[in-house]
């Protein structure tokens, strides 16, 4: 699949997780992001979405602490929270 093709199933798969808190926060995040990511920041965050939104919501708002697998620079970005956007 090229990148274009993957990067819109992933937007699809970030803006629709079943609630709107998670779809702020993990479609937020890829709005925010996806632009400048290599492709291991692409498998980084394809891996993420394999995830129950409960525990991405809880490793992202800190009050869960992540695996190793998912520990690092794109995690840390995660958890900035500066990516949320609420419609008016």
């Amino acid at each position: 699949m090229n990148r274009a093709d993957r990067l819109k199933r992933l937007r699809f798969r970030a803006w629709h997780r079943g609630t709107k808190e998670a779809d702020l926060l993990i479609g937020g995040f890829f709005d925010r992001h996806h632009a400048g990511w290599d492709a291991e920041e692409t498998a980084w965050f394809e891996t993420l979405l394999e995830e129950q939104d409960v525990d991405i919501m809880a490793w992202a708002i800190g009050t869960a602490a992540p695996p190793e697998r998912f520990d690092g620079p794109m995690m840390r970005r995660l958890r900035a929270l500066d990516y949320i956007e609420h419609p008016e």
